[in-house]
């Protein structure tokens, strides 16, 4: 009887870790999102300033201000505090010990991606304008699995993506910045999304496309093409950030929360999705905050930018809400806790051209 039991469990284990090993992930960024906002909400330092506000405070208040600060954060981001803090995870509150930091000593967008795709620091990666990135990711990994090989994808506002995922050498779809896929733009959503992207005003100028676009790029992809591993990468909090207006950005992550709360909301009615999809929502750097106005700016001269959070959600994630406990975690480990939660085994490796 006891050889029988334990055989169970053993059974029971190696069909376990074959599941997992067939799990869906969605890795989802906001770039340049500060953890001040997302465990604090509004920051009333920062509203109140007249060229930060733009003479909108009124507006800004009656969106997102409430007196405690469990309200202001739910006011920006709902589906963090109603659905996340419910059912997932969110780290990086420090004021409660929970720090998580990028490694990377340059605290910019081109680093802290990579950082967190590759799940290691590369410090000759030290530029937005670096070339086609050396070091495989993790995405690229899934691919050359025969359980994700052709189901995997990735969509960014940001038109460095290309370089960040070495598309090239990935062998997977990564639509960046005002790409133009033949292949994609058969459907004729996607192609009505994309027509819409190259002919609309270029607000961030030809590097970068409204997220709106990339979001809906992205969502369509996913309800048409079910890709079983997908990153998409929004950029609009980085960009009203540095603009200095700090009504945009919040509204940019309240937008961002939307989203996700849509991508969530399909994955948990598609049958092929629903609870067998991990979700990790995250950012590539921080901001400043010490000195309220470098708010704006971030990278090795601005205090606080290293200091990042992340949330996750989904299968193999226990419910542990907002990390309350003294807890260290980098950048760099990330996409390893999900490559843990999926059964599988990622570790980057450089390829010379």
């Amino acid at each position: 009887m006891k050889l029988l039991y334990l055989l169970l469990i053993l059974l029971g284990f190696n069909l376990s870790a074959q599941n997992n090993k067939d799990l869906n992930v969605i890795v989802i960024t906001t770039d340049g999102f500060r953890w001040q906002e997302v465990f604090n909400g509004l920051d009333s330092a920062i509203a109140k300033q007249k060229r930060f506000h733009h003479g909108d405070s009124a507006q800004i208040v009656s969106n997102y201000w409430a007196k405690k600060v469990e309200d202001r954060r739910a006011k920006l981001l709902p589906f963090f505090w109603k659905t996340i803090a419910e059912k997932g995870q969110l780290h990086g509150n420090r004021t409660k010990g929970s720090w998580v930091n990028v490694s990377n000593p340059f605290w910019f967008s081109y680093p802290g991606y990579s950082e967190l795709l590759t799940g290691q620091v590369d410090p000759n990666v030290n530029s937005n304008d670096y070339k086609p990135n050396p070091n495989t990711n993790f995405f690229e990994y899934l691919n050359a699995q025969a359980t994700y090989k052709g189901k995997v994808a990735a969509f960014g506002a940001w038109d460095a993506f290309d370089r960040i995922l070495n598309e090239k050498r990935a062998k997977f779809p990564v639509v960046s910045g005002f790409d133009r896929y033949e292949n994609l733009n058969k459907d004729p959503y996607l192609e009505l999304i994309s027509k819409m992207q190259n002919e609309s005003f270029k607000v961030f100028g030809e590097v970068e496309a409204q997220d709106v676009f990339t979001h809906y790029q992205a969502l369509t992809y996913l309800k048409s093409k079910k890709p079983k591993a997908l990153y998409i990468s929004y950029g609009e909090t980085d960009e009203f950030a540095h603009e200095g207006h700090y009504g945009r950005y919040l509204n940019a992550a309240h937008q961002f929360d939307a989203w996700v709360a849509q991508i969530w909301d399909f994955v948990e009615k598609d049958p092929q999705y629903k609870d067998n999809t991990i979700l990790l929502i995250t950012t590539d750097h921080g901001r400043g905050d010490k000195v309220k106005s470098e708010w704006t700016s971030h990278g090795q001269k601005i205090q606080d930018s290293h200091e990042i959070w992340f949330a996750l959600l989904g299968k193999n994630i226990e419910n542990l809400g907002e990390i309350s406990e003294n807890e260290q975690i980098f950048q760099k480990d990330l996409i390893h806790l999900i490559a843990e939660k999926m059964n599988v085994k990622f570790k980057s490796v450089q390829v010379k051209p």
